[in-house]
């Protein structure tokens, strides 16, 4: 584990360390959490994006019209 150096203005420090106690938790503890939250989204996206990228609209038409044209099961379907 490392540490870092982190200046925080007066009042966003005063946030972090009120929800820290709210949630029965320490100020690293949460803010490691929120970096982490931070990377996984930013993460997702770029990953999504790749995927994107790769897409074929030419398959994705085959695939679909592959499946069977169907009514969806009692529950399934969009309310009107």
């Amino acid at each position: 584990m490392s540490a870092i150096s982190l200046r925080l203005s007066e009042s966003l420090h005063k946030q972090v360390r009120e929800l820290a106690k709210r949630e029965g938790i320490s100020i690293n503890q949460l803010i490691s959490t929120a970096v982490a939250e931070k990377l996984s989204a930013l993460m997702a996206e770029e990953y999504l994006g790749a995927r994107a990228h790769r897409g074929n609209r030419k398959a994705f038409d085959a695939a679909l019209g592959r499946v069977r044209d169907v009514a969806p099961d009692e529950g399934d379907g969009l309310d009107s």
